[in-house]
């Protein structure tokens, strides 16, 4: 085939700008996809370890990824609120009661902002949050484990948007209802909407050596959407600030019904004066159901718990407790400056940004400055609180994080750019594209008292070009960007897993040196633990049989097993017997309706096998463990039903 020598001309260029590392003339040698230093950037050399963590949300996935920066090596996907075959997560009898709602048992959410939990303000590497968005719930995870260890839902809301974000010290794990719901819930006419709707506030404490979270108070609030939310910081520790959007109360057709308004709200919610009403008793008992469920490391599984009641504080009973911020229409994100001073409020529908000032917003209450009361809830002026405005900055104004050098990062989703500007002179000094729709960014510690500063992480919704094909839907994207220099530089994209809604970035050594390598065996308390071979056993209770098997490289034992009968529920509790650091073991067997188990060492899970026909049937490890990972397998045997075969073991020769 014959190719037009402007074709080949220009094929030639290319390759002459790849294999000289030199960039297009009048370039600029910074920002051109052409620069020789990029790809050293983000080059982590064969095992070497990247410098940060970062933890992507998963989105309609329900589930939450580990990348390592500035690599993009995908490291793990950590089943939260779905189901995940591969860990055999929620398909085993111990990770079953984690997904268990007021709804029953629910294998799916959609997650969206993960949150570090945080030490003066500082992310600390002890545990990262995830909200469930769609049955409301917050899910805490173990970073020595990197495993799904809590899961509590939150009653009273419509939905868990403007979640899990923690305070200074993660004394509380703030959520925000995305839609205003009937509270307490009941049959009522949508059209009353005004009249019987309210937004509630969930503020989840979070014991400071355990993590155990328990639903301390809600805060009702009118029915607006509370979209998503900050903490304070140094001077405004003690605060919580929750943006919120359809100050109309529409019920239809928002994308109209709830833009009328020129100006939205913040709603700024003083947790400390909250605690105050809690233990004065002016918060009511609203009866309610929730579940709570936890995951014991020793135990090796989760137990649930149904609670009734909840502590809500009404805002018009508490003088001082939430005051609304004005902002330009249909707020997105709401961000704290690492000073603790400035609140920056992004209206979608806004050219412009509102920065509010902590100080001046504490002088308006104390002046009085409100421009009305809505449901008892003061307005503070406007111009009373603002500290300044960054003026065309792009359009769609999303999400804003910092660096160490007093410099703010906004994300612009109608622009599909980043733009940088100056924090107390809200000038603009840079900006970059995005590929594109840019939705959250995350720079490392960028939300909290400390961003370690060096990367910048944008989420993507759409791919189109940027990678090979995959039918109608592609891969959403995440791109990471160099922001040590005056001068942003995108350095690297890649794809991610699910929808990449948010991120948290930490550096890598304050994580590693607390990573659990296995389970020390001796301390294993589940109920049905085997700690050695010749404790493997397997009992019938009539029409339940229970096997106690262990997996060590590289055998079962029992790995042979008859007397089983059709209709049996057999539940093989395997123990690894392993004490060495990355040696799981799998088990599968044929014919099982659920998913394999995946046993790190030390550990102890269950699989309930139903056989539903005589014969019989292989089973296997799963997860390669050695040489002689094919060989590590046994048989089921599987009789009629009322069979008088009795039961038969063994490992090496029949007991």
């Amino acid at each position: 085939m014959k190719m037009k020598n402007s074709t080949l001309a220009g094929w030639g260029i290319i390759a002459l700008f790849l294999i000289s590392g030199c960039s297009p003339k009048g370039s600029d040698e910074k920002s051109s996809p052409f620069s020789s230093d990029v790809a050293s950037k983000v080059y982590v050399a064969p095992g070497q370890h990247d410098e940060f963590y970062a933890f992507l949300s998963g989105g309609f996935s329900g589930q939450m990824s580990v990348y390592g920066l500035p690599s993009g090596r995908l490291l793990k996907v950590i089943p939260v609120f779905s189901l995940d075959a591969e860990k055999g997560y929620g398909f085993n009898e111990e990770t079953k009661p984690l997904l268990q709602t007021s709804y029953g048992f629910i294998p799916w959410d959609d997650a969206h902002h993960p949150e570090l939990s945080q030490t003066e303000g500082i992310p600390d590497g002890r545990w990262i949050f995830i909200n469930g968005n769609n049955t409301p719930r917050v899910a805490r995870i173990d970073l020595s484990t990197f495993e799904t260890v809590e899961i509590i839902e939150l009653p009273n809301s419509g939905g868990n948007h403007s979640s899990p974000f923690t305070t200074e010290n993660t004394e509380y794990v703030v959520a925000g209802t995305r839609f205003s719901v009937p509270v307490p819930q009941k049959d009522v006419a949508v059209e009353s909407y005004k009249e019987n709707f309210k937004g509630a506030l969930s503020f989840i404490s979070c014991d400071p050596v355990t993590g155990k979270m328990d639903v301390a108070f809600q805060v009702l609030l009118p029915a607006f959407n509370y979209d998503l939310a900050h903490s304070g910081k140094g001077a405004s520790h003690g605060w919580t600030f929750f943006t919120c959007y359809n100050a109309e109360e529409s019920n239809t057709l928002l994308e109209a019904n709830a833009s009328q308004f020129d100006k939205d709200f913040i709603a700024a919610v003083n947790w400390k004066k909250a605690e105050e009403y809690v233990k004065g008793g002016k918060a009511h008992d609203f009866p309610t159901s929730f579940y709570h469920n936890i995951y014991d490391d020793n135990a090796h599984m989760a137990t649930s718990e149904q609670i009734k009641s909840v502590k809500v504080l009404i805002p018009a009973e508490c003088p001082g407790l939430v005051y609304y911020l004005p902002t330009p229409k249909s707020p997105h994100g709401v961000d704290v400056d690492p000073t603790g001073e400035y609140i920056v409020g992004a209206g979608k529908l806004s050219a412009d940004m509102s920065v509010h000032s902590f100080t001046k917003m504490l002088k308006a209450i104390e002046d009085k400055a409100f421009e009305k009361e809505i449901q008892g809830i003061p307005v503070l002026n406007y111009d009373a609180i603002l500290a300044g405005v960054v003026k065309s900055g792009g359009l769609g104004p999303l999400h804003t994080e910092f660096d160490a050098n007093g410099n703010a990062y906004t994300t612009f989703f109608i622009s599909s750019e980043i733009v940088k500007w100056k924090v107390g002179t809200w000038e603009v000094i840079d900006r970059s594209p995005c590929y594109y729709s840019v939705g959250h960014l995350m720079i490392p510690g960028g939300d909290s008292r400390k961003p370690f500063g060096k990367y910048m992480l944008a989420m993507n919704k759409i791919t189109k070009d940027r990678y090979l094909p995959t039918g109608p839907e592609m891969n959403q994207s995440a791109q990471l960007y160099d922001i040590s220099g005056d001068k942003i530089q995108l350095l690297l994209d890649f794809p991610t897993v699910g929808e990449p809604h948010y991120g948290q970035g930490i550096p890598a050594d304050l994580i590693k040196p607390k990573s659990k390598q296995f389970f020390n065996l001796a301390e294993n308390t589940h109920p049905y633990v085997t700690k050695s071979e010749d404790q493997t056993k397997v009992v019938r209770e009539g029409n339940v049989v229970r096997v106690y098997m262990t997996t060590i490289r590289s055998h079962f034992a029992p790995d042979n097993i008859e007397g089983f009968q059709v209709g049996d529920k057999v539940y093989f509790h395997v123990t690894n017997l392993e004490q060495d650091w990355d040696v799981p073991h799998g088990f599968g067997i044929m014919g099982a309706t659920n998913a394999e188990l995946l046993i790190m060492p030390g550990q102890t899970e269950t699989l309930l096998w139903e056989p539903k026909s005589e014969g019989v049937f292989p089973f296997y490890c799963t997860d390669f463990c050695s040489a002689l990972h094919q060989e590590m397998q046994g048989y089921a045997r599987v009789s009629k039903k009322g069979s008088d075969l009795k039961l038969k073991w063994w490992t090496g020769s029949a007991k």
